[in-house]
């Protein structure tokens, strides 16, 4: 029985993501923000397999502390049940925002949930996945496009613009899978980025200014349901070996911007360290 580890589990993408994954025999572990949401979403995947072997967790993935909790309460668990083996990490839990704000490590929090989150739990996680030469899948976006990294200020404190960031933190969702390719792929573990398209999701509707709300809420009516892309995920954690592409969608490989080479992700890899104060 395989583990699979999936934030921003209960709701959209990652709850279809860990329903079609229940569904098709994986041990899931979800990581969602609210403990009520997640005891939901326990209850609505069992209630479509009850035999599904599912867990939620709270844990608010946007500060450090909460992602190094977690974290431990997950190699605990992976090391008393299921022999310390972690068969994929999809680190999908993202947010949206319309101002700049801020989290409690005073990091702006697209860039501190859609990358640095992921980035850190991975780092926590790395010696259960290195021991099932396990997978990181990351929800990526198309919007990755046309965008270079803001080497000189990556959070944007001196000039703040909240589609900007947004798309640079998926830049840096694609850049973080080549570094984990280049560093750890002859040990086994491979790195993959979805684009799931638009979307019906809430995720332009949490925590956003009016006219973000209004702009997302017309938008994603020409969205996918969420389990059209819940496919690419199941296709990435089934397929044996492992493929050998980074970025995919609807199940297939799909070209990524030319900002996506080794250089750049070195640089980031180095930069999210010191940030999540990572030791080598």
């Amino acid at each position: 029985m395989k583990t699979v580890v999936i934030t921003g589990a209960t709701s959209g993408i990652g709850l279809e993501v860990a329903r079609l994954l229940a569904g098709q025999g994986f041990n899931v572990l979800g990581i969602g923000r609210d403990e009520a949401r997640c005891r939901q979403a326990e209850a609505s995947i069992l209630s479509e397999n009850p035999g599904a072997r599912v867990a939620c967790f709270a844990a608010d993935l946007m500060q450090q502390r909460e992602v190094v909790r977690i974290a431990s309460v997950i190699r605990n668990l992976l090391d008393a049940q299921w022999n310390g083996e972690l068969h994929a990490l999809i680190n999908n839990a993202g947010c949206v925002r319309s101002r700049y704000m801020t989290t409690e490590d005073g990091y702006e929090q697209q860039f501190a949930l859609n990358h640095l989150a992921g980035f850190m739990l991975t780092h926590m996680l790395l010696p259960v996945l290195l021991k099932a030469r396990g997978r990181v899948i990351l929800t990526g976006s198309n919007s990755h496009k046309g965008i270079r990294v803001h080497w000189k200020d990556p959070m944007f404190r001196r000039w703040y613009n909240p589609l900007i960031a947004y798309k640079q933190s998926k830049l840096c969702n694609i850049l973080f899978a080549k570094g984990l390719n280049d560093r750890y792929g002859n040990t086994g573990i491979r790195a993959y980025v979805v684009d799931p398209g638009l979307v019906k999701t809430d995720i332009g509707n949490k925590e956003t200014g009016f006219l973000v709300n209004l702009v997302w809420s017309l938008r994603k009516r020409h969205g996918v349901p969420p389990a059209v892309p819940a496919e690419t995920y199941l296709y990435l954690c089934r397929q044996e070996p492992a493929p050998e592409g980074l970025y995919y969608y609807l199940c297939k490989e799909k070209a990524y911007s030319r900002q996506v080479t080794s250089e750049n992700a070195n640089r980031l890899f180095e930069i999210s360290r010191r940030l999540c104060g990572l030791d080598e």
